[in-house]
């Protein structure tokens, strides 16, 4: 318990400091929300000086900074001048969408991995081996923004899935199957983007990961009591090899999380990507602050599953952590 309690108290502090540093240089950055109101004839000077008195933007950073992190206390996360509406509402409806489209793509690249990672690990050297190395190292030189151009050219040409967004117009009159294929489709294009770019990585760690314990001698000994190939690779290599895959795991998120943002600009899905841009365009402080911030709670939870993960699995971290 001393173990988790630490690493809940390094990801409070790694918060804490993302904050700090994402409201410094983004109110610090030229320019801001009103300087692009000036530029509007039909606003007067004088409305925009009272609106910049009541949103306090030209008190002291250390107190803006502060009467930001009341808000967020209190579940608001700042105002957004282009919304005119609290920045939590409109940053979890776009979080809920990226999170559907990570955690999908998270639960199909590891599955895709897993097999394909033990099956070239227990053919090292031979055929499948190096065609799933030659496989890999060619999509890991394939740019996010290619691929997924790539992807929109194949929906073109083929009309097989629509083109952007998250659902058609005629949604609401589908019934619960349609609904269910209709979001389908439009999700399809930015998991496939998303799953082709990690997959390489992750079938090359969980190869490396099985192949090193293959030859371990307990392996070896049940290879000899003649228990099935199938059995000895997922029932005993890779439990053995679940630690360095758990902390890939983790590593995953981050990895899911940061090209969703591209993915979800280029194929229009209405996610954090996309948001975020028009808030940095429009410079919507406190949006972008709050973007900065909810994105780093996702890549701090998915590294907080992972050492749960960890915790559980391996017996050496919870006697190391009980001392």
């Amino acid at each position: 318990m001393p173990y988790l309690l630490r690493r809940f108290g390094h990801a409070i502090f790694l918060l804490i400091g993302v904050s700090v540093l994402a409201f410094v240089f983004t109110v610090l950055a030229p320019g801001n929300y009103f300087d692009e109101m000036r530029l509007n004839p039909q606003i007067a000077p004088e409305s925009i000086v009272a609106l910049k008195t009541q949103y306090e933007v030209d008190r002291p950073l250390p107190v803006r900074y502060l009467h930001w992190v009341g808000s967020v206390l209190r579940g608001d996360m700042g105002f957004s001048f282009a919304y005119n509406s609290p920045v939590a509402p409109l940053l979890f409806i776009r979080a809920r969408n990226t999170l559907l489209l990570t955690i999908t793509a998270m639960l199909l690249a590891w599955g895709i991995a897993l097999p394909l990672g033990i099956w070239s690990a227990e053919h090292q050297g031979g055929v499948p081996d190096r065609l799933v190395s030659s496989g890999t190292a060619a999509l890991m030189v394939i740019p996010d923004l290619a691929l997924s151009l790539g992807l929109l050219v194949v929906a073109v040409k083929s009309g097989w899935f629509p083109m952007g967004g998250m659902v058609s117009l005629q949604f609401e009159s589908l019934s619960f199957l349609g609904k269910i294929r209709d979001l389908f489709l439009h999700m399809a294009l930015p998991i496939a983007a998303l799953v082709i770019s990690v997959l390489p990585l992750l079938v090359r760690h969980v190869r490396a990961a099985i192949a090193e314990v293959l030859d371990a001698p307990f392996l070896l000994a049940a290879q000899g009591h003649g228990i099935p190939r199938r059995t000895l690779l997922y029932g005993y290599a890779l439990p053995a090899a679940a630690n360095p895959l758990i902390s890939l795991f983790g590593f995953s998120v981050g990895t899911l999380l940061s090209g969703s943002l591209l993915v979800e600009v280029v194929m229009s899905w209405p996610g954090l990507g996309p948001f975020l841009l028009e808030a940095i365009l429009a410079r919507d402080l406190y949006v972008v602050i709050g973007g900065v911030l909810l994105s780093t709670l996702f890549l701090v939870g998915g590294n907080f599953l992972a050492d749960l993960l960890l915790y559980w699995a391996d017996p050496r971290i919870r006697t190391e952590a009980g001392t």
